[in-house]
């Protein structure tokens, strides 16, 4: 569910940071902070058709972060969720924005903007000025019967009208030419967002919205609460293959609002309404993309992903399709949408040159473990080496349920689960090394399962202490790979581990029982007395106050009764492997 707890609970304080905001990260900007206007300065650009837009704040980016050069020249904020009133806008085209090109006023169709800025457009004309306004009504959630005489709301496909018909003014073109080609913009765009929850507004008592289950997704909810067209408990799949359909499915005829075929170009931008996370975006955008792909034929020239317009922290997403349409210009869509600005709000960094001859090249060439690397020289015998580890790797994984439990104590619990992991990772592997003798070669073939299979601090540290390992063992000269061997090139890995982590023994961490094992090696070459050094390490965590990693962070009284987890499943493994070269 979207949270109702905010940093700033004092709505028209928060409004109006926000826009003061918006001219420090972009000093093309100014604020008139009794209107609430965001206008570009004088001297940030040459004069030319000035695009201005607005609505309730709370959409943000829009309006006001697409002020800039190449954009908009104004931005008129209301109150959260609330249009802003008609003389707001009024001083914003007659006393803000450059004039004498004239103006377009671009509008989302809810119906306070429209009023609002109607009123304020007649004004200006009734003043004299050159003024057009352009009413946005893209959102497919709306049906032809629901919507009425009202039609349907006005969402993020506005953004497209922004960016072009800003674009286009930018170019010196006439207020005649910009009104149109928004128009055509506007005509060609069709929208569509989901969301898991309902909004909060900060400063309005919790509650009074009926909350979506926990399993539920609303469909074409608006970016203000509306209600939208149904409640689904589908998953991001059948959401995402529904919201197409609103928007492409001819024979829906309450919604076919927009004829695109595989034959036309178009322009996909999934837009994040404020709560979803980068990394979710990125699943969803592969989904839609994939979908228009397979189920449409639909490859859009652009797919422009991120945060445009939201609804506050909105738990949601929406779709939007812009159909290219000629201009009759010398600039096509495509070239003003990617036409620079500076903008803070605009995202979209990739330039036309590069979208249209994309290049091609892969690097393609496997890495292989230890390819490159040369032998050292020193054998091991193979089968000994096998029946070992295979034996240790084992306990491991048996050890797995007593080291996620340590760890959940003073952990994050995924310490158990990345041993056992990468246990089993080498176990697979060792089918491969069952002929190799060279034992730097061996241990480069363990090494690149760790990389690839241990994610977090400890595959980091167990992946540099394998190279090293390896490393030291190709520094030594000799035949074979004893105890007195392996010694000197576990002090040269200790040594490197050294030098990328602070950790001794005493700070709680694997380094209790790998420190006691390697110095017991090169005091005794006794293996098994190494690995009871390794035990005794491992036991002396329990109770030891973590001075390094995640468990500092934990805190709590827990670590009196549990051992490191990490120093605990290194000496389960050093403990086994003891037990299998006998």
């Amino acid at each position: 569910m979207s949270s109702s707890k905010h940093f700033i609970n004092d709505p028209e304080h928060l409004v109006l940071s926000a826009l003061n905001s918006v001219t420090l990260t972009n000093p093309t900007t100014a604020l008139d902070r009794s209107n609430k206007i965001i206008y570009l300065r004088p001297d940030a650009a040459e004069p030319q058709v000035s695009v201005i837009s607005g609505g309730g704040s709370g959409h943000e980016p829009s309006f006001a972060a697409y002020v800039g050069p190449g954009l908009l020249s104004g931005a008129v904020a209301g109150t959260i969720f609330a249009s802003p009133g008609a003389e707001q806008v009024r001083r914003c085209i007659l006393e803000r924005v450059e004039t004498s090109k004239g103006v377009l006023v671009v509008v989302m169709n809810y119906t306070g903007d429209v009023l609002n800025f109607g009123m304020a457009v007649e004004k200006a004309k009734a003043a004299g000025m050159q003024v057009e306004m352009v009413v946005m009504a893209d959102d497919a959630g709306v049906g032809r019967e629901q919507g009425g005489k009202v039609g349907r709301r006005g969402i993020a496909g506005t953004v497209f009208v922004h960016k072009i018909a800003g674009a286009l003014a930018a170019t010196g073109a006439k207020l005649e030419e910009v009104y149109q080609v928004a128009k055509l913009v506007a005509e060609n765009t069709v929208s569509i967002g989901s969301s898991l929850a309902h909004v909060h507004v900060p400063g309005r008592e919790v509650g009074g919205e009926e909350e979506l289950k926990q399993e539920e997704v609303e469909i074409g909810m608006g970016i203000h609460n509306e209600p939208g067209s149904e409640k689904t408990t589908a998953d991001l799949k059948g959401i995402v293959g529904t919201m197409l359909r609103y928007m492409l499915d001819l024979e829906d005829k309450d919604r076919a609002f927009l004829d695109v075929s595989s034959e036309d170009q178009t322009i996909l931008l999934v837009n994040n309404l404020g709560g979803v996370s980068v990394l979710e975006m990125g699943g969803i955008t592969n989904e839609v993309v994939s979908q228009l792909s397979q189920n449409y034929g639909i490859k859009p020239a652009r797919i422009i992903s991120g945060t445009f317009m939201t609804s506050l922290n909105g738990l949601g997403f929406s779709l939007s399709i812009l159909k290219l349409q000629d201009t009759g210009l010398s600039k096509s869509m495509l070239e003003l949408l990617d036409a620079p600005a500076e903008a803070s709000g605009w995202a979209a960094a990739v330039k036309s040159s590069t979208w249209s001859k994309p290049p091609t090249q892969t690097r393609d060439k496997g890495s292989g473990a230890g390819e490159d690397n040369k032998p050292c020289g020193l054998d091991i015998d193979p089968a000994l080496a096998q029946k070992a580890l295979s034996h240790a790797l084992q306990k491991v994984i048996d050890a797995e349920p007593d080291i996620t439990k340590y760890d959940t104590v003073v952990g994050d619990g995924d310490c158990g689960i990345g041993l056992k992991r990468g246990a089993e990772g080498i176990q697979k592997q060792l089918e491969q090394l069952k002929s190799e003798k060279d034992a730097a070669r061996f241990v480069d073939g363990i090494t690149s399962v760790v990389e690839n299979t241990m994610d977090g601090t400890s595959g980091a540290l167990y992946a540099i202490f394998l190279n090293a390992l390896a490393h030291g063992l190709r520094s030594q000269s000799g035949s074979q790979a004893d105890p007195s061997v392996w010694a000197k090139a576990l002090k040269v890995a200790m040594d490197s581990m050294g030098k990328y982590t602070p950790a001794k023994e005493g700070d709680r961490t694997l380094v209790d029982a790998l420190a006691p094992f390697v110095e017991q090696l090169g005091a005794s070459g006794d293996v098994g007395k190494a690995a009871q050094a390794a035990d005794e390490g491992a036991k002396r965590t329990k109770g030891m106050k973590a001075s390094l990693g995640r468990t500092v962070y934990v805190g709590g009284s827990g670590f009196e009764e549990v051992p490191d987890p990490g120093a605990y499943g290194l000496a389960v493994f050093f403990n086994a492997l003891a037990e299998g070269l006998k």
